[in-house]
């Protein structure tokens, strides 16, 4: 079993950067690939980034290749997801997922509550 309990979040201009983390319960965190989704308002849940487990591999959605950077702490047991060059329809609520392989899809085990990101023009 393992929890993830999401921070960072908070309201910030176009243009300006958030930072999210992801904090993960238990002693197996290395072991998990982890992902970052975002849902707005009335809109499904949709891949943002994901990181692999061992090598640290990342995959990137087209829509913020060159402006995010998911990365993880396995000594931590905490993912991170840097943010800049923000627009407003970045805005969104994050949220970090654990699960045996890293895909693009909802196919993770487990989910974090979620963190709100907003950013105004």
């Amino acid at each position: 079993q393992v929890q993830l309990v999401e921070s960072g979040g908070g309201l910030v201009q176009a243009g300006g950067s958030l930072r999210l983390s992801c904090a993960a319960s238990g002693r197996t965190f290395s072991s998990y690939a982890m992902g970052w989704f975002r849902q707005a308002p009335g809109k499904e849940r949709e891949f943002v980034a994901a990181i692999s487990r061992g090598r640290g591999s990342t995959y990137y959605a087209d829509s913020v290749k060159g402006r995010f950077t998911i990365s993880r702490d396995n000594a931590k047991n905490t993912v991170y997801l840097q943010m800049n060059s923000l627009k407003p329809e970045d805005t969104a609520v994050y949220y970090c997922a654990a699960g045996r392989i890293m895909v693009a899809t909802t196919d993770y085990n487990y989910w974090g509550q979620g963190t709100q990101g907003t950013v105004s023009s």
